[in-house]
């Protein structure tokens, strides 16, 4: 038997107290199951873990555990150095090609998109909406921030937004860009 620390979230707990009550009280098991929305042979699973383990048999196996498929830390801190210095200005799709193809991490762009948006990296392809949403997050923590380092390291990031990844020059004149259809008559 192992003993695990008995820390519920507030859906163990609710099931917890319903399940005590009903074993205190010898309460009424139609009623407890439908509160918990679930059958009566659960509840009567519920009881008997109750009485074998208490409080412990309602939390989950895997509670406080990371699971197996999660990125560590070392690989999230490679995915924004090889961004920041190797691959900078790659769209995040590309970005993965490429970590597949040269580093061997395979990582797919919407786990590159998470990571590089915690450090407000935004993709060459980013919309102006994004665009506004994070700057007004960076404008929150410049307001809130406590030190002079802080606020000068937030505003670093903000015209970073700003300026992210232009497309191209705008033309001085108008008509000065020249487009041509390659589209067969």
């Amino acid at each position: 038997m192992t003993i695990r620390k008995v820390d519920l979230n507030m859906n163990e707990e609710e099931k917890y107290l319903v399940i005590k009550k009903l074993v205190d009280t010898d309460g009424n098991k139609n009623r407890s199951a439908i509160n918990l929305n679930c059958s009566i042979r659960h509840v009567n699973r519920m009881i008997q873990g109750y009485l074998k383990e208490g409080k412990s048999f309602f939390v989950h196996g895997n509670k406080g555990r990371k699971p197996s498929h999660s990125l560590t830390q070392e690989t999230k801190q490679l995915v924004l150095d090889l961004y920041r210095t190797k691959y900078w200005g790659a769209n995040f799709t590309h970005y993965s090609e490429l970590l597949l193809k040269f580093e061997g991490i395979k990582i797919s762009p919407s786990t590159i998109n998470s990571i590089l948006m915690q450090e407000y990296m935004l993709s060459p392809k980013a919309r102006r909406a994004t665009k506004k949403r994070i700057k007004k997050k960076l404008q929150e923590q410049k307001e809130s921030a406590t030190s002079k380092k802080e606020i000068a390291k937030i505003s670093e990031r903000i015209v970073d937004i700003q300026d992210a990844h232009p497309r191209r020059p705008r033309c001085a004149y108008t008509g000065e860009m020249i487009q041509m259809d390659a589209s067969c008559p």
